[in-house]
């Protein structure tokens, strides 16, 4: 009551200062060291790729369908441009890195293809390298993008208290020291303490914890968390990147930014292929004096289906899991995540549905059953917590009892214990055990019911009646249906390190696993200490895969090996972190991912070895013998380019052993 009073008074006397919402310096929110891209980068990135598709596209037109049209291969135009493109970026790359990339190589096979007149097959291996450097553009903006989502969990402005009455400031303008107003449903805009006030704050975007907190004075309170119900004043201790979400999004920026990534086997291959390609040309016209021979290596030698190797193998795993709900970004992923040992999972969210729900019940006397539900219902109808809604859910769909016929009563919160209703000289009461100080009668009925739940980690609520207990109802986050079935799978497929990492308690986080079957876990972690778990993983040699849904989880996605997140359930932020994305909640669709991604990596090892390297070892011998001319080796070159894109297509049908029965 006291809590609604001060809400009105402060309404009254409050001094509106109209700053602009959007305006937050780095001062105040924490800075994401990007600054906002404007269209050109989109129109620039998209143009190049999509023009000369479109030219290699009419060229095929013009030169195969309708020949002769033009006295000249249209064909030339495309590769004129990308050939312009990737020769200038090689040479730059070449320069720059002082060694010799796969870009060199493409060089060599444009001049190649160009000298003997194959100028579809060199726009070809033009635009390849080309849609390459777009995809890696489009991830540098996803990066960005994760950014400012965190960003957005600051509020744009907050309400000081200035001259005995709160005013409203752009956050820019708060300092250490304010005194801060926080009401019903806004969001915390600096981390410090509470002054005066009581309040249940939502504090899942930084601890991943369901279950809102009851907060009072003395307590700490995080920027970015939700103020679920109470007036709080806060003084304002940190600002910017020195609160705890700043610190998150740092970690995020630092941890992109240092995700080392692997060698490309391209390059690996080019910086010893390269030399001896040019060493073998020299060789070949220095004995034979024949240039036809040096074109036919140069065409043999084109890397066509080198380039082709991983991905088309990544554009057809990416393509088979697309249709089940499962978004894989990039070949890097599919390398790493066929190399997997070790699955970490957050709990809220994740393996849990992420709603408090009603999970049990104790009703010593059964003829109280009626008076018990009535109570339930009086109490908790104006409640906005979500424990509160998860019982008028419960009696609604669960009970089909009728809430429209019950009066609203004189309500009461009382902080750190539950609510209370006055109707007609009669006290209903919904609070948890501290209640039982109170209780005249039925104490002792419900003890053994209370010790079971809170064993498990729920959380007890007790209804009573003029200081009756008439009953108890545990509230709980319940375990997804498919999290075992997803979990035995994980087991199955070789997958044997799972642990949970997860900032709720000892309790609640044991009888989740139980009931999953995780064997390992670990509590009460905030998020740098999800990464220092994830780190000493990796330092024991294992190959991490994080599993999560929160913003919390946005560094721990970033630091693992794979991040992981849960589209449907997920947050923005963490699905634009994460390496994998499920469009859905179910987490058996990520057993076959692993599986799909270690055939999609030995179906490279066969493009890159078999049809790459052993087809251009056994046709530049041949045509150094002077047995290939440059038209066969044009046949064997694209051959070898066919058979590449036929292996890689059959990841295209691949199906998991279980899909069918889902």
């Amino acid at each position: 009551m006291k809590q609604t009073q001060a809400a009105e008074s402060a309404t009254h006397s409050m001094k509106v200062s109209h700053g602009k919402a959007g305006n937050v310096s780095a001062g105040s929110a924490p800075d994401t060291g990007t600054s906002h891209r404007n269209s050109s980068f989109d129109f620039k990135v998209f143009l190049l790729p999509a023009a000369l598709l479109l030219l290699i596209l009419l060229a095929v037109l013009l030169d195969y369908v309708w020949p002769g049209t033009l006295p000249f291969s249209f064909a030339i135009v495309p590769l004129l441009l990308g050939g312009y493109v990737v020769i200038k970026s090689a040479l730059q790359a070449a320069i720059a890195k002082k060694k010799i990339t796969a870009g060199m190589l493409v060089v060599l096979a444009l001049i190649g293809t160009a000298t003997v007149g194959e100028y579809l097959s060199g726009a070809v291996v033009a635009f390849m390298m080309i849609f390459g450097e777009f995809l890696e553009d489009l991830t540098m903006e996803k990066t960005k993008n994760a950014v400012r989502e965190l960003i957005r969990l600051v509020p744009p402005t907050c309400r000081i208290l200035v001259d005995g009455v709160f005013t409203e400031i752009p956050l820019k303008s708060l300092r250490r020291g304010h005194t801060l107003q926080v009401r019903p449903g806004e969001q915390i805009a600096a981390d410090g303490i509470i002054l005066r006030g009581q309040a249940a704050i939502n504090e899942a975007s930084i601890t991943g914890e369901s279950m809102p907190v009851d907060k009072k004075a003395g307590d700490p309170v995080f920027v970015g968390t939700h103020n679920e119900n109470g007036v709080i004043e806060v003084r304002v201790d940190k600002l910017g990147n020195d609160t705890l979400l700043g610190k998150i999004i740092q970690t995020v920026k630092a941890a992109q930014e240092n995700k080392g990534h692997a060698q490309k086997t391209a390059d690996v291959f080019a910086q010893y292929f390269l030399p001896i390609i040019l060493g073998i040309c020299i060789i070949t016209y220095l004995i034979t004096w024949d240039i036809l021979r040096v074109m036919t290596i140069l065409v043999i030698a084109c890397p066509c289906a080198l380039v082709l190797a991983t991905p088309t193998a990544v554009v057809a795993s990416v393509g088979n899991r697309a249709k089940k709900g499962v978004l894989i970004k990039g070949g890097a992923t599919i390398e790493t995540c066929a190399r997997v040992t070790a699955l970490c999972l957050d709990k809220t969210g994740t393996l849990t549905t992420g709603e408090p729900c009603v999970v049990a019940q104790s009703l010593p006397d059964a003829t109280d059953g009626e008076a018990f539900l009535y109570t339930l219902a009086i109490a908790e109808k104006n409640s906005g917590h979500p424990i509160a809604k998860a019982i008028l859910r419960h009696l609604r769909e669960d009970k089909g009892f009728d809430l429209t016929g019950v009066p609203d009563g004189m309500f009461e919160m009382l902080f750190g214990r539950g609510v209370r209703v006055t109707q007609d000289g009669t006290v209903y009461e919904v609070s948890n055990k501290e209640a039982l100080i109170d209780v005249a009668h039925g104490a002792q009925a419900l003890l053994p019911f209370i010790r079971e739940q809170e064993a498990k980690g729920r959380t007890v609520l007790i209804a009573l009646r003029n200081n009756r207990a008439l009953g108890a109802v545990a509230v709980a986050d319940t375990l997804r249906p498919v999290a075992r079935e997803a979990i035995r799978q994980f087991q199955q497929i070789g997958i044997q390190r799972i642990i949970m990492l997860t900032g709720d308690n000892e309790f609640s986080a044991q009888a989740i696993c139980e009931e999953a079957g995780i064997p390992e876990y670990r509590t009460n972690l905030l998020p740098e200490q999800k990464l220092d778990a994830i780190r000493a993983l990796q330092a024991e040699g294992e190959v991490v895969a994080m599993v999560g849904d929160g913003v919390n989880d946005a560094p721990a996605l970033v630091i693992s090996d794979v991040g992981i997140a849960m589209g449907e359930a997920g947050t923005a932020v963490a699905v634009e972190v994460s390496d994998i994305t499920l469009m859905s909640d179910h987490l058996t669709l990520l057993p076959p991912v692993f599986l799909l991604c270690r055939r999609t990596l030995a179906i490279i090892h066969q493009n890159i070895w078999v049809f790459a390297v052993c087809v251009n070892i056994a046709g530049i011998a041949l045509s150094g013998l002077g047995i290939l001319n440059p038209i066969l080796a044009a046949l064997i070159h694209n051959a070898s380019s066919i058979f590449v894109v036929l292996n890689s297509s059959r990841l295209l049908s691949w199906k998991y052993a279980g899909e069918s029965r889902r």
